[in-house]
């Protein structure tokens, strides 16, 4: 019974480290991070970023596995809430930039101008079904 754990528990540390890894490598192929200290001029701060992104998924890790209760009061969980958001739709432009989504859709509908409106509307709408799928 002993042996079987230990085996049971190298197994789901082995595949929790090859999907964490697997997604890391994933974000560093879209290349998030330089494009985002690229779009908002701190390049000079890329390997802060780095490292505050290896030490939040560290972290995060951690508290899923050896907390068992997490207290977190409204506002904490309106913090994170946000963050998550914040990183999500990071991953999710910048995967639409690499398959050049907004290029193409732009050439395809003749737009001129009201892109940043577009990009708005793109987001508020993931908001509002994020809120609708999470209340309703």
């Amino acid at each position: 019974m002993l042996i079987e754990n230990i085996f049971l528990s190298f197994l789901g540390l082995s595949f929790g480290v090859t999907v964490s890894a697997g997604i890391f490598a994933f974000i560093t192929m879209l290349g998030v991070v330089p494009r985002l200290c690229h779009r908002t001029g701190t390049a000079a701060h890329l390997y802060g970023y780095e490292n505050v992104i290896i030490l939040g998924g560290t972290f995060g890790n951690i508290l899923i596995l050896f907390v068992r209760h997490f207290p977190v009061s409204q506002a904490g969980m309106a913090v994170f809430g946000l963050c998550s958001g914040v990183f999500v739709g990071c991953l999710a432009m910048a995967l639409a930039e690499n398959l050049r989504v907004v290029p193409i859709f732009v050439k395809r509908m003749k737009m001129r101008e009201g892109l940043p409106i577009v990009i708005f509307a793109i987001a508020l709408g993931k908001l509002f079904g994020t809120i609708f799928q999470y209340f309703i």
